[in-house]
């Protein structure tokens, strides 16, 4: 299973361990939306590659 992992902001060290727990074992990948102009047509192609697409805060 691959996951995509989408950051609203900075992860915390809470986020970071979560992430770490969730992916375990399994393909992951990361997109930050926290920069100034996120490339929305590279997380539309991400989102489709991926089987699961977790966003955090």
């Amino acid at each position: 299973m691959k996951i995509l992992n989408v950051y609203r902001s900075a992860p915390t060290d809470d986020t970071k361990k979560l992430v770490e727990i969730v992916c375990q074992d399994r393909e992951a990948d990361n997109f930050d939306l926290n920069v100034d102009s996120p490339d929305y047509d590279t997380l539309v192609d991400k989102i489709m590659a991926a089987d699961k697409t977790i966003c955090w805060w």
